[in-house]
């Protein structure tokens, strides 16, 4: 089924996810009636969906069109690029994936998670290799990010060169691999027609740290520390997760790994070579407590303050293996990302309250840099690929607004850049760019093993439920004979306090039973309704009394039914 809103000759593009926001990245190329797909995230939810685990894209344009389908495309291994690929395969059927170096390890130890998948065959590249589909060769280059094997990936087209840069920043002196700036400096002097780039860090001005720097701040960290190191990263930041390793052995520290996505990375990262621990120096949870602590370094989960992670196990005092004592030094090998402050502020007091030392990144202490690059950065990729069109990605709407500019002062006409959301299509000539439309996009939540059964109006009851409580109303009646057979019952969760408020609670009872009573006589008797008058009723009273929307239910026993069916 052709794309509708693209004219012959157009190509087409879209997001559905990643546009808006910083997570659930998916991005989608229509090329000579072909669907290249880029990246299958997830999102991280935020405090307001409560009970969601994560989120991820609406896949139903992909349902309708996968007999279009080449391939899955993978720039890089983090969760909001990877983390969503067993969910969409559950969808949709993906001829192959193709993915490089640590992405491929973890993805398959994702899908192996999932047993209800059938995984398609994952096509491993290099970045000198070429792909070449109907009228559009693909290729690679290699960049930096905080992981490793980061590659942007470019189309080329009848029209023209896309280049869609996955995350990066400029780092001249790279833990991993250098990234290939001479394939960027190719592509542009060749002429790119459209780039896609990433737009995390567009509000940044200054330089982004090298991670080299990091390593060394954290070998001299480690030589001034004492007593026990417990130090908390992401378990993706294969090279922050190395100089700890280099750090702890520099220092003559055994290492301890605890939280099971650090464990897994570190298992997968043994696995492909990046991470290189002697013999001797990995040590399990029992034998912690045989070691001295000024001889062990902890490397745990939590850097985000999830509830559920081994750092707030630690600070809870609730971990089975570890507990925090005085002459500990936490540290914390990461920055929070948006929106999970509050949560890293409320493990940090916790620790406080334990009487160790913590030490997060800041003047004093460099323990994290960011995998995006900023200001400077973004513009040197603009200088280099000299994007004749240009579409902001990966991002808050305020970031691709950022970022809209820097590319207005490298020298992209404003009418060439289009600022969009998830959903809205692109649709791109060798001489024009447009917005052609809307395709279908939005979220959907999984929750447990549910995926797409929790909707938007059971956060709403959700969130009301936590903030105004419940107030439910039993009420037995005999519909046959028109009759209320006893007062009713009232039940409150969270709203009010029966004991001491029996005149707000006979008040409502009240008004429950006149309008029961008043349904019960009209002509045609109908359960529904009576719920309804007796919500609206209810409701309008207690927002009266109290200044508050608890969620009203109210449940009607009819005895006449239970009489139909003895």
């Amino acid at each position: 089924m052709k794309n509708t809103l693209l004219k012959t000759d157009e190509i087409g593009i879209f997001s559905l996810g990643g546009l808006g926001e910083v997570g659930k990245n998916m991005y989608i190329y229509e090329i000579s009636n072909q669907i290249f797909i880029v990246d299958s995230g997830i999102l991280f939810p935020d405090n307001h969906l409560l009970g969601i685990d994560y989120v991820i894209p609406d896949y139903q344009y992909l349902i309708d069109n996968q007999e279009r389908i080449v391939g899955l495309f993978i720039t890089h291994a983090h969760e909001d690029h990877i983390g969503g690929i067993p969910y969409l395969l559950k969808k949709v059927n993906i001829p192959k994936i193709y993915a490089a170096g640590i992405a491929v390890d973890m993805i398959e130890h994702k899908l192996n998670e999932h047993e209800d998948v059938k995984s398609p065959q994952i096509e491993v590249f290099k970045s000198h290799y070429k792909y070449n589909f109907k009228h559009t060769e693909m290729s690679f280059i290699r960049l930096n990010h905080s992981i490793p094997d980061m590659f942007g990936i470019v189309f080329r087209t009848k029209e023209g060169i896309l280049f869609h840069t996955g995350d990066f920043k400029i780092d001249f002196t790279p833990v991993g691999p250098p990234a290939e700036y001479d394939k960027l400096a190719q592509i542009g002097s060749e002429g790119t027609l459209c780039m896609l780039s990433d737009s995390t860090n567009a509000e940044r001005e200054g330089l982004i740290e090298s991670d080299s720097k990091i390593g060394k701040s954290i070998n001299e960290l480690f030589s001034r520390i004492k007593g026990r190191i417990i130090i908390a990263t992401f378990a993706s930041n294969m090279y922050r997760i190395q100089q700890i390793i280099h750090s702890s052995i520099l220092n003559k520290r055994k290492i301890a790994v605890f939280g099971r996505s650090m464990e897994r990375a570190i298992e997968v990262g043994k696995q492909s070579g990046y991470i290189k621990i002697p013999k001797g120096f990995l040590i399990s949870g029992e034998e912690i407590n045989k070691i001295k602590d000024s001889d062990v370094t902890i490397i745990v989960t939590g850097s985000q303050g999830e509830p559920f992670a081994a750092l707030s196990r630690i600070a809870n005092g609730s971990h089975k293996q570890i507990k925090a004592h005085k002459g500990d030094t936490v540290i914390f090998s990461s920055s929070p990302i948006p929106g999970n402050q509050e949560g890293v502020n409320r493990t940090i007091n916790k620790l406080f309250r334990l009487d160790v030392e913590v030490i997060t990144h800041g003047p004093l202490a460099d323990t994290h840099t960011s995998g995006h690059g900023s200001q400077n950065d973004l513009k040197l990729m603009l200088s280099l690929v000299k994007p004749k069109f240009f579409i902001p990605m990966h991002g808050e709407h305020r970031m691709l607004k950022y970022h809209r500019d820097l590319a207005v002062s490298c020298g992209v006409k404003p009418n060439n850049i289009l600022i969009m959301d998830n959903g809205d299509v692109a649709a791109i000539t060798k001489d024009s760019i447009r917005l052609a439309g809307h395709v279908q996009a939005g979220d959907i939540y999984i929750d447990g093993s549910g995926i797409g059964d929790i909707g938007s109006a059971v956060i709403r009851e959700r969130k009301t439920l936590s903030e105004e409580g419940l107030f439910a109303i039993i009420i037995t009646i005999d519909s046959s004979k028109k009759r209320l057979l006893s007062n009713p019952t009232i039940v409150s969760r969270g709203f009010i306090y029966m004991r001491g408020n029996e005149e707000i609670t006979n008040e409502l009872a009240s008004i429950a039973t006149k309008t029961a009573i008043a349904e019960l006589n009209k002509k045609m008797f109908n359960e529904l309704n009576m719920k309804q008058k007796i919500i609206d009723q209810l409701q309008s009273k207690i927002f009266e009394i109290t200044m508050r929307k608890p969620v009203i239910i109210p449940i009607i026993s009819d005895l006449s039914k239970t009489k139909e069916t003895n």
